[in-house]
């Protein structure tokens, strides 16, 4: 679980209603249903019309991933490329099939990809070759599904001023009826504040937190292809462990070193 998610989300959220409720604002008076409909439905209609249904499906489908650090942590990556090494070593390439059963592996397609690859002997150029591929497409897809939440952020605020104006139209039309008058001045406000509000509060923040979870998923994958190409090409267990430990940022390699080196 990432904590960081609902820390924002309750900050967040939480402390925009708990200011308003200390000025006195009732939160009924931003309950409405008119306000919610031009924003949310305006927003979702603009960005299906850049994005083909496919991909904002996708992006749905992704949200899961802020609330769990899903492949955060390459510390266990390297450990098990460790283990598929020595294997080989000892017992010869074909030994490999036994770890494919590994959950660790068996959950992940692309690595499971891979360490099927080196068992089979593919030429080790080709391996590399085809894991960048697929790293590469993985990529470019999921920064399309990114750029579904970044796209919804910069609509949003536009399509509440929108909704502001419309509610404006609708005052001036009802000038001599207080209640209608009333109602369209809050329509016209609470417009604005969903679109601003969910822009830089939802759309903005989760793109970016996908993004950010997506580079490390990336550096994963670097990590999978490099340690598999040493596999495939018989090198020392150690020397590939050293390697991989350059993609680790100061704390990563901390972290690896107190959970998988302690007391060497």
């Amino acid at each position: 679980m990432d904590i960081t998610t609902i820390l924002g989300l309750v900050l967040g959220l939480g402390g925009i209603l708990l200011g308003a409720t200390l000025e006195g604002l009732p939160l009924s008076t931003i309950i409405q249903p008119t306000a919610a409909m031009i924003v949310f439905g305006g927003t979702f209609g603009a960005t299906l019309l850049q994005f083909p249904l496919g991909f904002v499906m996708k992006s749905l489908k992704l949200i899961p991933r802020i609330f769990f650090s899903k492949g955060g942590d390459p510390g266990p990556v390297i450990r098990k490329i460790q283990d598929l090494s020595k294997t080989s070593r000892k017992e010869g390439l074909l030994k490999l099939e036994a770890h494919l059963e590994d959950p660790e592996i068996k959950a992940d397609p692309f690595f499971a990809r891979g360490v099927r690859m080196v068992m089979d002997g593919t030429e080790i150029t080709k391996v590399r070759e085809a894991l960048e591929v697929e790293a590469h497409y993985i990529e470019e897809e999921e920064g399309v599904a990114f750029k579904v939440y970044e796209s919804a952020g910069g609509y949003a605020p536009t399509i509440g001023i929108l909704g502001a104006v419309l509610g404006l139209i609708h005052v001036m039309s009802n000038m001599g009826d207080p209640n209608k008058l009333a109602e369209g001045i809050a329509t016209a406000f609470v417009a604005t504040v969903y679109g601003v509000g969910s822009a830089n509060l939802v759309y903005l923040p989760i793109g970016g937190k996908l993004k950010l979870k997506a580079r490390t998923e990336g550096k994963i994958r670097e990590i999978i292809v490099d340690g598999l190409v040493g596999i495939g090409q018989g090198e020392n267990p150690g020397m590939i462990e050293e390697r991989l430990l350059g993609f680790l940022n100061e704390a990563e390699r901390v972290k690896y070193e107190q959970t998988y080196r302690k007391g060497k």
